[in-house]
C-alpha cells in the first residue's frame, strides 16, 4: 500500500511530548516508519517535502527527515500542470493552505491510499480520492499491524 506522510507528521517526534495525543501520534508514526523499512508499505515523497524540510531551521530535524527520500518508492513533483490544477482545486473546495494542497495533490497523483498527517484541519476533510488520517488512526485502520510477518 502506498502512503504519504506530510511534513508535520515527520516532525511529530520533535514536538513536546507532554500531551498524550502528541505522544501517541509520535509512537504510531515511528511504528509506521518501521513498517515502511520492513516493506509493508510503500512510501511516497515529493519535492514539496524537500522544500519544507530544507526550510527547517533545526539541523537535527532536517537531517533525520531527509533520508526518508531515499527510502521512497516514488518522488512526485508538484510542478506538473495536472498536480497544480488539483492543488488549486483542493485549496478552493476544502480551503487548504497552499502547501497542504500541494502535499495532498502529490499523494493523490502518486495513487497513495493514505495521506498521514497530524494536522487536525486536514484530518476533518473528506476527499474521495484519498483517506486522510493521523498516525494513530492509520495504525487502527490497519488492525494494529504487529511487527511480525
Amino acid at each position: 500500500m502506498r502512503i504519504y506522510l506530510d511534513n508535520c507528521c515527520y516532525n511529530r517526534p520533535f514536538d513536546e511530548q507532554d500531551q498524550i495525543q502528541v505522544k501517541l501520534e509520535t509512537l504510531a508514526k515511528l511504528h509506521i516508519q518501521e513498517q515502511i523499512r520492513l516493506g509493508k508499505h510503500d512510501l511516497v515523497w515529493s519535492n514539496v517535502l524537500d522544500y519544507e524540510n530544507m526550510q527547517n531551521p533545526f539541523d537535527e530535524r532536517r537531517e533525520s527527515i531527509a533520508p526518508w527520500r531515499k527510502i521512497a518508492v516514488e518522488i512526485v513533483s508538484s510542478e506538473s500542470e495536472d498536480t497544480l490544477t488539483l492543488a488549486e482545486s483542493l485549496e478552493k473546495e476544502h480551503h487548504f493552505k497552499t502547501y497542504d494542497a500541494l502535499h495532498v495533490a502529490c499523494a493523490i497523483k502518486a495513487n497513495c491510499s493514505y495521506f498521514i498527517t497530524t494536522d487536525k484541519k486536514l484530518i476533518r476533510e473528506n476527499i474521495s480520492k484519498i483517506r486522510i488520517v493521523n498516525p494513530v488512526m492509520f495504525i487502527d485502520e490497519m488492525g494494529g499491524e504487529s511487527d511480525e510477518t
